[in-house]
């Protein structure tokens, strides 16, 4: 993994004014939570010229605070944008995106295997108008003869969601261009350390910062970077009035969080290709999907500086009772959603009743998803060889 010096510098350093207080003064080494829902003006003309510009002005916490703007320049220098607005969750984030974005008559397109719940949303939006299609065939020209006249916002993931594949997005976001559509991604698998979307041509970068930026599975936020025109018109329609906004005391959490990312990251990695170099090598296992295996390979080593440690593999026997009997015997690996934190956790889409689905959707009834933590490969490794030899 090679992470940027001036990355790690932004990770680390803080983000203290030293205006706060007199000059020469001792300044706090980590940055302050201004837990505070309002703050007040001199005079009431002060207050009325904070009105006009609230976007930059912190006038109520529900607009802008000081611990979140922390945040939020630190998100924005990290992806190379011009602005960041921080969420009370991912989904906030790709609700505003998608809310701010499109109107009746919109059609958004999906490429890549996306989040469920970002489906779900889509699925929502039909009942005002917006239709949506998925297109899961990663080619180029595929995915140009699924857009239509009437297509506003491309949202891709890449890697994407539970097979972990890479999308050429240069190219995408090329086409994108060509046609006048907008383009999002959901950049949470890769941590701004990873892969720095906009700098490859996309419009928008969404962030769970629940994953990895938190790092420790203790809050729950989102982030959309972009351009400083884009966050002003999303901050006045919905990121205001939708009222998602992330709290101080979570921003400070995710601020603690981003100052260790660069060291996580790289043992998340480094534990991750142990584990899969023992799956790849053992008979229960068909396949290991990671951008650091397979077709995505070149791909992934042209846009991205790193890999993390989300990864999923298939069972040969893929049956549901298999999934649950290896799920089961795992010792070290918690049963559990979300991924990212330093505990090592294992679900699979399998839900033995949604066979249909994940065949529509192109995912292996075999599969098993594995966030791998900091506990160490040697005792990872261990639990899985346990759990995978009693299929035998």
């Amino acid at each position: 993994m090679h992470i940027d010096p001036r990355d790690r510098l932004i990770c680390a350093g803080d983000e203290t004014d030293p205006s706060d207080g007199p000059p020469g003064a001792p300044s706090p080494a980590s940055t302050p939570i201004v837990q505070t829902s309002l703050f007040t003006f001199s005079d009431l003309s002060a207050l009325q010229a904070g009105f006009g510009t609230e976007h930059a002005t912190t006038l109520y916490t529900r607009g802008r605070n000081p611990t979140v703007q922390a945040l939020e320049r630190k998100l924005a220098a990290l992806e190379r944008g011009e602005s960041c607005l921080c969420f009370g969750s991912g989904m906030a984030a790709v609700s505003a995106a998608l809310l701010g974005e499109l109107r009746a008559g919109d059609h958004l397109l999906f490429v890549n295997d996306i989040y469920g719940p970002t489906l779900q949303l889509a699925e929502f939006l039909q009942r005002f108008g917006i239709e949506h299609d998925i297109v899961l065939d990663l080619d180029p020209g595929s995915i140009e003869a699924a857009i239509r006249t009437n297509t506003r916002l491309m949202w891709l993931e890449s890697p994407g969601t539970m097979r972990f594949r890479v999308l050429d997005l240069p190219a995408v976001t090329a086409l994108a261009r060509e046609r006048g559509v907008v383009t999002a991604i959901d950049n949470s698998w890769a941590t701004p350390l990873c892969q720095k979307p906009l700098t490859l041509g996309v419009d928008i970068v969404m962030h769970t910062c629940s994953k990895y930026i938190g790092g420790h599975s203790d809050v729950i936020a989102g982030a959309l970077v972009t351009s400083a025109e884009r966050a002003e018109r999303l901050f006045y329609s919905t990121y205001l009035l939708n009222g998602g906004i992330l709290a101080p005391f979570d921003a400070w959490l995710l601020l603690r969080g981003l100052a260790t990312l660069p060291v996580r990251l790289a043992q998340h990695e480094e534990d991750a290709l142990r584990v899969i170099a023992f799956l790849e090598a053992h008979p229960a296992v068909r396949r290991v999907h990671h951008p650091s295996v397979g077709e995505g390979r070149r791909l992934a080593a042209e846009q991205m500086s790193g890999f993390t440690g989300l990864l999923s593999f298939e069972l040969v026997r893929d049956d549901f009772d298999s999934v649950r009997r290896v799920i089961d015997a795992l010792r070290h690996f918690r049963v559990g959603v979300s991924w990212g934190g330093v505990e090592s956790l294992v679900i699979s889409p399998n839900r033995g009743t949604n066979e249909a689905r994940l065949s529509e959707l192109g995912i292996p009834t075999g599969l098993i998803r594995l966030s791998v933590g900091l506990e160490g490969a040697p005792l990872l490794i261990e639990d899985l060889a346990a759990a995978l030899d009693a299929l035998a």
